[in-house]
């Protein structure tokens, strides 16, 4: 019997090993639990659907990357730090890249499970900018997180194919995608501390 607390991770590497094997689409619910070793009453409460394991799996890997976070490595331009972030990612998603794939490749045919975990992936993307110093918040910051939203899938599939031991070839990619929108990043800057912003006006003042 799987303890209450190893749920999650059982239930992942599971999830993960079987969809390297299988693909995701053909994988059931029922499946999962059973080669997880997890009753249905078990799995439900943590994990209540497919798409709540790839949920689930989205943000063990945000978790990942920002436990390698350095809070001495905070120098360089906006680039090269969310350069520095993503290649964490694809280095925490390596050991699984073949269940990624199989996932990704299943997703293009169920536009349903894409939609539901659009919101997923851009909490991810945002959390990826917060790691580089780079604001997510109001208009400016959707836009960024929907600009690494699209470099992060275009990058994947470099990734995918990247047998190099240094991910030579995705990290080219990733560069290459980055410079092109390197000035918006430029203009994107380090979050300002709160001490240092604007106050916002009062309802019905007048801005200075």
């Amino acid at each position: 019997m799987v303890r209450k607390a190893d749920i999650p991770r059982q239930v992942l590497e599971t999830a993960l090993r079987l969809a390297a094997e299988r693909g995701w689409a053909r994988l059931s619910y029922g499946e999962i639990a059973a080669e997880a070793g997890v009753p249905l009453s078990k799995l439900y409460p943590v994990y209540p659907s497919k798409a709540a394991i790839l949920k689930g799996f989205l943000r063990a890997t945000d978790e990942a990357v920002l436990a390698e976070e350095d809070p001495d490595d905070d120098e360089g331009g906006a680039r090269d730090r969310i350069f520095d972030v993503m290649m964490r990612r694809y280095d925490a998603l390596r050991p699984h890249r073949e269940a990624v794939g199989n996932i990704l490749l299943d997703l293009g045919r169920d536009p349903c499970l894409a939609a539901a975990l659009l919101p997923d992936l851009c909490r991810s993307m945002a959390v990826m900018l917060e790691a580089a110093g780079l604001s997510s918040n109001g208009l400016a910051g959707v836009a960024r997180t929907k600009g690494l939203l699209a470099i992060h899938l275009a990058t994947m599939r470099v990734w995918l194919r990247d047998d190099s031991l240094d991910l030579a070839k995705t990290m080219a990619a990733l560069d290459g995608h980055l410079r092109r929108v390197e000035g918006m990043l430029r203009r994107a800057g380090r979050r300002a501390p709160e001490a240092d912003r604007e106050p916002e006006p009062e309802p019905g003042g007048e801005a200075a």
